[in-house]
């Protein structure tokens, strides 16, 4: 066996979880391709505390989820709600479903940081292609744009097909290091 077959053999699958419609078919997707490689599933969701006008360092915090510019907010209670935001999403696309094994993830930091930071070379990412960012025109949302560029690991961008009659969701595979997978 290679060695590029050993990791995608022993990887787990990585997605972003931010309470997005687009989210919630990455996740989706990801589920059923941990089920098919027969490897954990690891939940990710990133939120990060930031004072208005204030940019964080690192990827940025433009159109990021769970960044909040409210100087009175909590951090336990901001942790709380991305806890809960995770449950909410794995609730609804996993039920009862116990043939994955899935690990659960809400660190602070932004969003791309984050998701590249917990999938190692030999994982698969999976993000949707835009979340709750304010640039509804925009094929690739922030957060994806910067995973695919900067990701060790090949990352799949999950949209969905609003042309589509059959409303499949269609995905792009890229490869880490942004070389293109065959």
């Amino acid at each position: 066996m290679s060695e590029k077959e050993d990791a995608t053999k022993d990887g787990a699958v990585v997605v972003g979880i931010d309470g997005s419609p687009g989210a919630g078919e990455a996740l989706r997707w990801a589920l059923a391709e941990a089920r098919l490689r027969k490897v954990p599933l690891r939940a990710v969701h990133a939120w990060a505390y930031s004072y208005a006008g204030v940019m964080p360092a690192g990827y940025g915090n433009i159109g990021s989820v769970g960044a909040f510019d409210a100087p009175d907010a909590d951090a336990g209670d901001l942790a709380r709600a991305g806890r809960e935001t995770l449950e909410t999403a794995l609730g609804d696309a996993v039920g009862e479903a116990t043939d994955v094994e899935i690990e659960r993830q809400v660190v602070e930091g932004q969003a791309a940081a984050v998701l590249i930071g917990a999938a190692a070379r030999g994982d698969l990412l999976v993000v949707g292609s835009r979340g709750h960012g304010g640039f509804a025109g925009l094929l690739l949302g922030s957060v994806s744009q910067q995973c695919v560029h900067h990701a060790q690991c090949p990352v799949v961008v999950v949209r969905s097909s609003k042309g589509d009659a059959a409303g499949h969701e269609s995905a792009h595979i890229v490869g880490g290091d942004s070389q293109p997978v065959a």
